[in-house]
């Protein structure tokens, strides 16, 4: 039965396939914010930094968060997703309930006062991002894989160590395979 190829959508996940030779997307899970005819932008879940909110943002007190690297693309700027609610207003909604972006104000009053909590959110420095019909091209030579309709245990949960090879091994047949494949198969 030939394989039925599923064009990608914001709120879903590319998978970098085991042996994706760039350093900046091995074993990379990438939640999809914007896909259309200019061309896509997401942020790697999977590679937290040394780093915590506190050492970008003077604003925030003794709010316990990592920052994550969301891609090798303006590295210089800082970017959140969130469930929720109350900041859905002025996100862009992903499904599942999980947002990207929003009123950054109120969002730093929220964590100020505690009305929000660090499970709640996740912040990358810099995004990945493609032109015009790159990630189609790139699709086609596989070396992504699509998972659809991220979960909010996926991107919130799971542990980053782990997301990779667990999001892969749920997808059943040849890619559960995959999740076991060794990081250099000479060492196999």
């Amino acid at each position: 039965m030939p394989e039925v190829f599923l064009p990608p959508a914001k709120g879903d996940l590319l998978i970098s396939e085991p042996f994706l030779p760039d350093p900046n997307f091995e074993r990379s899970v990438i939640l999809l914010c914007e896909h259309n005819a200019e061309g896509s932008l997401g942020f790697v879940l999977n590679k937290p930094t040394d780093l915590k909110l506190q050492d970008a943002l003077d604003e925030v007190s003794d709010f316990d968060k990592t920052l994550y690297t969301g891609g090798p693309v303006q590295r210089d700027t800082l970017h959140f997703i969130h469930k929720s609610a109350v900041l859905a207003d002025r996100a862009e909604h992903l499904g599942n309930g999980i947002y990207w972006g929003g009123d950054f104000e109120k969002l730093l009053t929220m964590m100020n006062t505690r009305q929000i909590s660090p499970e709640e959110l996740k912040f990358f420095v810099g995004y990945s991002g493609w032109a015009a019909g790159q990630l189609e091209a790139e699709l086609k030579q596989n070396s992504w894989i699509v998972c659809k309709a991220a979960s909010e245990q996926q991107v919130f949960r799971m542990s980053p160590d782990m997301l990779w090879r667990q999001i892969l091994a749920s997808m059943g047949g040849k890619f559960k395979m995959y999740s076991n494949y060794p990081i250099d198969p000479r060492l196999n």
